[in-house]
């Protein structure tokens, strides 16, 4: 029996950017718009955040935004963003705060996934150690320095777990070193499994293509963690969802309503 009750979708951000980002060696030349989500998951003990987004004040804040999103070396710019879809605001339309989190659980390090940490703080970050120690701002430009800062409240964690009845981490490195996804077993209906960046567009789960920016360039690491991800969905009836595919996240109930 799982302890899921409910599953939002939760748009943080969108993101216009050529599409060889998310589908390596293919369609380069075809800029893409991508949602950039967060999934707070209801469980009978308490809240999880799968992800949390973008640190709105570096595209906010002029100086912090030519500092972090310059053109010259961040060739697609700042993701859009308004004050509205920062979380705290988010949680609002459900008369929830930040303080009503208890577990944020981080796919990885990437900007577009970890950096709204600072308006989640008081939760308890989950984190893999492999990720931990293989996200280099120098090595892959995704990941921005002082957002990679291991504190008290965050858990390094070495593996697959159990966060709770019915959700489970998943590994599946490529993308990066220690990519996670989330598995949910729905209260209702077939399990879902938030394949995070291991699979950024339907296309990448139908076709077995790698994301564009793999982790020392091992793309048989991520086609390797696609094909887990498919027979995991397979053998066990799952959804299996894909992280950036506008149309797909189109297709989801939107916010504030939610999947059960």
């Amino acid at each position: 029996m799982t302890s899921v009750t409910k599953l939002w979708p939760i748009l943080t951000a969108t993101h216009r950017y050529d599409k060889s980002l998310s589908t390596r060696n293919r369609g380069m030349g075809q800029i893409i718009e991508a949602p950039i989500l967060a999934y707070l998951i209801e469980t009978k003990n308490g809240r999880i955040l799968y992800d949390v987004g973008c640190d709105y004040r570096k595209i906010a804040d002029p100086a912090l935004r030519q500092k972090y999103y310059n053109p010259e070396v961040f060739a697609f710019g700042a993701p859009e963003m308004d004050e509205s879809q920062r979380l705290p605001n988010q949680l609002a339309k459900m008369d929830l705060t930040p303080s009503d989190i208890d577990v944020v659980f981080l796919g990885h390090l990437h900007f577009d996934h970890a950096g709204g940490l600072c308006d989640v703080c008081g939760a308890e970050v989950h984190i893999q150690m492999d990720e931990l120690a293989t996200a280099n701002p120098d090595k892959d430009l995704a990941y921005f320095d002082n957002e990679i800062v291991e504190l008290p409240n965050w858990r390094v964690k070495h593996g697959e777990y159990d966060l709770s009845t019915g959700i489970r981490a998943i590994a599946s490195p490529g993308h990066t070193a220690g990519h996670m996804s989330l598995w949910i077993e729905m209260p209702h209906g077939a399990p879902i499994i938030l394949a995070g960046d291991a699979a950024d567009l339907t296309e990448n789960i139908t076709d077995e293509i790698a994301p564009g920016n793999c982790w020392q360039n091992q793309t048989e690491l991520a086609i390797d963690s696609i094909r887990k991800l498919k027979h995991l969905a397979t053998t066990e009836k799952a959804e299996l969802w894909p992280n950036h595919d506008i149309e797909f996240w189109r297709g989801l109930k939107q916010f504030p309503s939610f999947h059960v």
